[in-house]
């Protein structure tokens, strides 16, 4: 069986490298390192140490990862008929990913390892930056940020900060969740005699010259509560503030029926931005929107029925159930197909619940126009629709009918509010016929008259009159004056 004895170089200088180590490094007759690069391998080549190094693969592929598995992979091979040693920097099963890829093979019974520690450079950090370990910190490996298990209220440490381009890497993750000009150091060649330690502002974090093979980033914990603002547990702990003993009375008071209301008033004020192209305004409504979520989840774990993770946990289950095309293994070839899925799955969800009618998934909550919309186009599902337009427009003409003729028995009967209701039912379903969106083709008019309406109040203001003292063909004339400047 393959045999690959693995040596730990240490942090720093050759003083610090256990005897033990030093021996079997200088003896060893077949001694591959991950890198040469390192403050011991210089001190022991004057005292005659022979050795290989995969350095060379570092230039060759394009990934970190594919670096490492080609070392692993080599020296498999290596061992093959041999038993060699493996020598890599720091201690080997700290940030050492060739040697977790062996210990992997190791598992799968393909090789086996005898590994021998050297110092992790670890504790010489801690001393370069004065951080207790005792109070937490997090450990992350540059080469794989991830940036969800970032958390700025711990120190951080960021190993295998090779170059300026991982450095920059770094940075820009750090600026996703920290200011700008936060305070980081950097350490390069910790407990070494090259030892060199740098604070900079976060922005300038990928300009510093010393950054080599032996650079980390050490991060210290966030402090002040503004810093925090963007961290989405921030937001929750206000939340729960505001609505625990000591909180603000109004958001104490509040139910899941008090703030009916203003979740409809903020999806409709996010609308209102988004038709303005307003990316302010869409983040500050958007920001509103989360607010009333956050507020009945609060009410929910508050009353012990349900948490924001609770929430998190249904709609993430639900995108990828639904989404078999990217999380699974069903085939789709357009949007189309997509559609067609999701629909099926959510009737196969549906299924279990005793509805009593197709159109009884059309929430009730929804604006009228948009209802009476989805209602048609349930029904068009089971075939209850027309194939042809010219059947729809004699619909609609019958509907005008029927509401003239309601107009002209007695146009204060409560029939006319239901005939007229009619003539909107029917045109929905021309929209819906021409895939027209009925209530944002209101919006639309809306906007359009509000732009018009404002212009003629403008025009009387700048005539000096009022509108009373103007007939009704004067402001039309305005109006189309407002038509042909493209309002």
């Amino acid at each position: 069986m393959n045999m690959i004895k693995v040596l730990g170089l240490g942090a720093g200088d050759l003083e610090q490298l256990p005897m033990g180590v030093y021996k079997q490094l200088m003896k060893a007759e077949h001694l591959y390192l991950r890198t040469k690069e390192h403050p011991v391998i210089e001190e022991l080549e004057r005292e005659g140490l022979t050795y290989e190094s995969f350095d060379a693969i570092y230039e060759q592929e394009g990934t970190f990862g594919t670096v490492y598995e080609r070392i692993a992979e080599e020296l498999i091979n290596l061992s093959a008929d041999k038993e060699i040693v493996y020598a890599v920097p720091g201690h080997p099963l700290v940030a050492e990913k060739t040697v977790q890829i062996l210990l992997e093979k190791e598992k799968e019974g393909s090789i086996t390892l005898d590994i021998k520690g050297g110092q992790s450079f670890l504790d010489p950090m801690f001393t370069a930056v004065g951080l207790d370990p005792i109070d937490g910190f997090q450990f992350h490996d540059a080469t794989a940020l991830v940036k969800e298990a970032i958390e700025p209220t711990q120190a951080m440490i960021f190993c295998q900060v090779y170059d300026a381009f991982i450095a920059s890497e770094v940075k820009l993750t750090l600026m996703e969740v920290l200011p700008d000009d936060y305070p980081v150091t950097i350490v390069t060649a910790a407990g070494s005699s090259l030892e060199q330690i740098t604070e900079v502002p976060l922005y300038e974090l990928d300009r510093v010259a010393e950054i080599n093979n032996l650079t980390s980033v050490y991060v210290p914990a966030v402090k002040e509560e503004e810093v925090l603002y963007k961290q989405f547990s921030s937001f929750r702990k206000t939340i729960a503030t505001l609505r625990g003993p000591d909180g603000c009375p109004w958001d104490q008071k509040q139910t899941h029926e008090s703030l009916k209301k203003y979740l409809i008033e903020e999806a409709y004020e996010l609308l209102d931005a988004i038709d303005e192209e307003d990316t302010d305004g869409i983040i500050e409504e958007l920001g509103d929107v989360l607010l009333q979520v956050l507020l009945h989840a609060q009410i929910g774990e508050d009353e012990g029925y349900f948490s924001i993770e609770d929430v998190i946990e249904g709609v993430n289950e639900k995108m990828i159930r639904r989404h078999p095309h990217v999380f699974a293994h069903t085939s789709v070839e357009d949007a189309d197909d997509v559609i067609t899925n999701w629909e099926a799955i959510k009737a196969e969800e549906k299924g279990e619940r005793a509805e009593q009618s197709i159109l009884d998934s059309v929430a009730k909550g929804l604006p009228n126009l948009t209802k009476a919309f989805q209602y048609q186009k349930k029904a068009g599902k089971v075939g209850f629709d027309w194939d042809d337009v010219a059947p729809l427009w004699d619909k609609v003409n019958e509907e005008i009918a029927e509401l003239q003729e309601e107009l002209a028995k007695d146009s204060s009967s409560d029939l006319v509010a239901a005939e007229f209701g009619d003539v909107l039912f029917a045109l929905v379903n021309i929209a819906r016929y021409y895939k027209i969106d009925p209530e944002e083709a209101v919006a639309q008019t809306n906007r359009k008259f509000y732009r018009r309406f404002t212009f003629i109040e403008k025009k009387v203001k700048e005539l000096g009159h009022s509108f009373e003292n103007l007939s009704l063909e004067q402001l039309d004339a305005i109006w189309e004056e407002a038509k042909k400047n493209g309002l």
